[in-house]
This record gives structure tokens, C-alpha cells and sequence, in this order.
């Protein structure tokens, strides 16, 4: 794909408007700082290309991502500035996901461990093999991390034990607590995620990324702030070529034709 032609811990493809990332470091696609700067690119590019609609984000082999490299652990003795360098990294990855205008989906496959469940959680619609899982270990090596994400996803008590246990999180429990929308045999994964992903590519792109770019937006506003920053996106998607598109097809019954803009 134009612009992600030297990345090496991707694979990225591009058919019938949606892309499909699938995550490739062997043995358990563990990230590195390498990984980080391909995936910030990866979805920055996908940010920007107009022919993507949605995303599907996915893992190779049997794990979705194991989590940091712990090779790459910054040693703070004797080397000032070496962990906010690494957490800044840390960050930038995980925000280039969360911030691409572009939905994401999910498609957990295996396990998804540490920083691969904090990616996984960055996503916007999450579905689960049956034998994938979720798990926060940090506490196991001694290091605590995550919360913030897992609290968006699991309720209070859930997300305590969660990271304060490293507990491991089936798909059918992931299920149960309505942090994934689909749990199914791992054959079915890939296949649910383009149902999908084609569902989320025939509407108006503009309306879905305005969708998305309120719910983000408004996760910390007050009620009443939240709807006028709402509404201030139905006022501006009105004004726009597509908007006009779709309601002139449904007024004709005919197929709309959307140009994304």
C-alpha cells in the first residue's frame, strides 16, 4: 500500500474500502519501538486515505500482541530521559489508533496481553475469538499500567481485579460483560469483523468519522456540553455534498453515491 511499503511488523491491506492491519512480529507480535513507529505510520496513512472506510485490526499467528518487548525496558540507572522517551513512544502509538478519523475494528484472535490489550481496547467495535483473551500482567513483573483503558471497557469492580490480579479475561467472559460486541469460533473472526467493517463502509463516511470524532471528543464533557458538540456536527455534516446524497437517494430509492465531501 502506497506509503507502507518498508514496514516490516504489518501487513497492510486495502480492498472494497476497508483496510485490513494484521499484526506480524513473531513468535507473539510483542512490541518494540519499531512496531510503535509502524503502527503510528500505519494509521496515519490509513488516516489520510480517502478510499478507506473503515479499519480491521488483527493479529498473526496465535496471539493478537503479547505485549512490550521487555528487552527493550528503558534502564533508568544512569540514564536520564530514558522513560519519558519511552512512554512518549508508548503513547504516540497507542493515540495514533485511537485518533485515526477512520472506525476500527478489533478482531482479537488470541491473546492479548498487557500493551496488545491496551491496543486492542484503543479500538472503536471489538469482537473475540472464543480462545482469545484479554490480560493486564503488569503487576506480575512489577509494574502497573493501563488502567485508564481498561476502565473504558470494564466495569469498576471487573477492571480492579482485572489488573490487580492479572486476571485472564476468556472471549465468551468478554462477552458476558458487553466489553466485546461478538464472541465466535476462531475460523468465524475475520469473516464477523468484515461483516462489519462492509456494514460501517456503505454509510456516509463523513458521518461515520463525525460519529467517531464525537465520541472521543465528548467522553470527559459535562452532559449538556457534550450534546452541543453534537449537534455542532449534524449542523456542519447538513451543509455537505454526501449529506445531500443521502437524502436525495433515500427520497429517490435508489443507491447513494458518496464522494466524501
Amino acid at each position: 500500500m502506497q506509503g507502507l511499503e518498508d514496514i516490516s511488523c504489518f501487513k497492510v491491506t486495502l480492498a472494497e474500502n476497508i483496510a485490513t492491519v494484521t499484526i506480524d512480529r513473531p513468535p507473539v507480535n510483542a512490541q518494540n519501538r519499531l512496531f510503535r513507529d509502524e503502527i503510528a505510520r500505519v494509521f496515519d496513512v490509513l488516516h489520510d486515505t480517502e478510499a478507506c472506510r473503515a479499519i480491521i485490526l488483527t493479529g498473526a499467528g496465535r496471539a493478537f500482541s503479547a505485549g512490550a518487548d521487555l528487552k527493550e525496558r528503558p534502564n533508568v540507572a544512569g540514564n536520564p530521559g530514558a522513560y519519558p522517551a519511552h512512554n512518549r513512544s508508548v503513547r504516540n502509538a497507542f493515540e495514533a489508533v485511537s485518533d485515526c478519523e477512520k472506525p476500527i475494528i478489533a478482531a482479537i484472535n488470541g491473546a492479548a496481553i498487557g500493551a496488545g490489550c491496551v491496543l486492542a481496547l484503543t479500538a472503536d467495535i471489538l469482537i473475540a475469538a472464543e480462545d482469545a483473551y484479554l490480560s493486564m500482567t503488569e503487576v506480575d513483573v512489577g509494574l502497573a499500567g493501563g488502567v485508564r483503558h481498561v476502565r473504558r471497557h470494564f466495569g469498576e469492580s471487573d477492571a480492579r481485579l482485572m489488573l490487580m490480579a492479572a486476571r485472564r479475561i476468556s472471549g465468551r467472559e468478554l462477552l458476558r460483560m458487553n466489553v466485546v460486541s461478538a464472541c465466535v469460533p476462531q475460523p468465524e473472526l475475520l469473516p464477523t469483523a468484515m461483516e462489519i467493517a462492509r456494514e460501517i463502509a456503505q454509510k456516509v463516511p463523513l458521518a461515520v468519522r463525525a460519529a467517531k470524532r464525537s465520541f472521543n471528543v465528548t467522553e470527559t464533557m459535562p452532559l449538556t456540553e457534550g450534546y452541543k458538540f453534537e449537534q455542532s456536527q449534524t449542523v456542519a455534516l447538513s451543509a455537505t455534498e454526501d449529506t445531500r446524497e443521502a437524502w436525495a437517494a433515500f427520497a429517490e430509492k435508489r443507491k447513494p453515491v458518496f464522494k466524501g465531501r
